[in-house]
């Protein structure tokens, strides 16, 4: 019997215990924060970095999975109902979380603060030029996610047209086979990016800093939970599907998002546990790629509370008219935000600039915790872009009833 190399027994066992090892480095990070934070500060290259290789392969394997999916469906037809049925599911649940933002905003107010002592600067400087309203081709134009998913989509249906459409089909499953291979081996560094994530954060900012948003994280992260465990678990029940059995199951993903604030960092495995869960290959290439720019709850949540504790803060009036203008908005920007950290920040920029009634000075005050709201935008759109896989396998039967496994 051959002896497995001592490398590749190593390699499966930190595979195995990934998940162990990310919280590992996540308590270690927050140690070194706190206790030395100049020292803590300087990981911040190691988190970056690790979110900026991963973000190398996201092109490819958009491509590959949409590609992939569409050529492999039996019928053009069906593919077309399934891209309009999650379309029409992003756009009512986003627009929902929009709406729930809104609405505890105001219950809970966490802009009705004292002002005094706040270090108020001057935010002007942190807007990107040139955000004077959304412009659907300048965000066409400058955002690479969107332009390969248009061009796999365009692919996918020239491929399952031809007439050696199976040849196609193991071309791009040889070439998506080999991507996802490398990213496994990538994933091995997720502790060393999660440990340089977050240790700069808490260097960096620490907890005084959190002192006077406090109530407004609590108030972001207690909706964002109540959104995942009310809104998404009860449309996973509707489907006969347990909200809590599923994120057990996609705890790794979770964990890595904690760490690196990005969404983009999980998306490869979250495509493969999908498929592990039962949802079909063509359906996972197709919903999880496309909710990455359409489907983000935890921005649209994060983005409406924002706008309103910043009106808030200032002590601004919003008629019913302005606030429906607001949502309108948002419904539209929030599209544009990508699963990287600090996109909620500029897309949030542009939002004011476009209301054009609350000052874009108050961004200032979001700057120190910025960071810690990215985490939890992030969380919840992996969350809720696997529910809204899971939704339309099932109700495209393309959904087989696996028992999860559990790490």
């Amino acid at each position: 019997m051959t002896t497995r190399h001592p490398l590749l027994r190593l390699i499966d066992w930190l595979l195995r215990h990934l998940t162990l090892l990310v919280g590992v480095a996540l308590v270690s990070a927050i140690l070194l924060g706190y206790f030395a934070p100049a020292a803590a500060v300087k990981m911040q290259p190691l988190g970056d970095w690790f979110v900026d290789v991963i973000k190398v392969f996201i092109p490819f394997i958009i491509f590959l999975t949409i590609a992939t999916g569409i050529t492999g469906m039996s019928n053009l037809r069906k593919v077309g109902r399934i891209g309009v049925k999650a379309l029409v599911y992003f756009e009512v649940v986003t627009t929902l979380s929009l709406a729930i933002g809104i609405f505890m905003a105001y219950l809970i107010k966490p802009g009705h603060i004292d002002r005094a002592g706040l270090p108020i600067q001057n935010a002007k400087k942190y807007v990107v030029q040139g955000a004077k309203g959304f412009d659907w081709w300048e965000f066409f134009r400058t955002n690479l996610t969107l332009q390969v998913l248009v061009l796999a989509i365009i692919a996918g249906i020239v491929f399952s047209m031809q007439a050696r459409r199976e040849k196609i089909m193991k071309v791009l499953e040889i070439c998506t086979r080999m991507v996802f291979r490398v990213l496994k081996y990538v994933m091995l560094l997720a502790p060393v990016g999660a440990f340089g994530g977050m240790a700069f954060t808490i260097g960096k900012y620490g907890i005084r800093t959190l002192i006077p948003l406090g109530k407004l994280m609590l108030s972001v992260y207690a909706t964002m939970i109540l959104f995942v465990i009310v809104v998404l678990g009860s449309i996973l029940r509707y489907f006969k599907l347990n909200i809590f059995t599923y994120l057990r199951n996609i705890k790794e993903e979770i964990l890595i998002v904690l760490g690196t604030s990005s969404s983009e960092a999980a998306l490869p495995s979250l495509m493969a546990k999908l498929e592990q869960m039962g949802c079909s290959q063509p359906v996972v290439g197709l919903v999880v790629p496309t909710g990455y720019s359409f489907n983000l709850d935890g921005t649209s949540i994060y983005l409406s509370m924002a706008t309103i504790f910043l009106a808030q803060l200032y002590n601004v009036s919003l008629t019913p008219g302005e606030l429906l203008t607001i949502l309108g908005i948002l419904m539209v920007t929030s599209k544009g935000a990508a699963g990287v950290t600090g996109s909620g920040f500029i897309v949030l920029a542009s939002t004011l600039t476009a209301i054009q009634k609350i000052p874009v000075e108050g961004l200032a005050f979001l700057l120190a915790v910025d960071k810690f709201m990215s985490e939890a935008r992030a969380i919840t759109n992996i969350i809720g872009n696997g529910v809204a896989t899971l939704v339309i396998a099932k109700s495209e039967k393309e959904y087989q009833s696996i028992t999860y496994a559990h790490s």
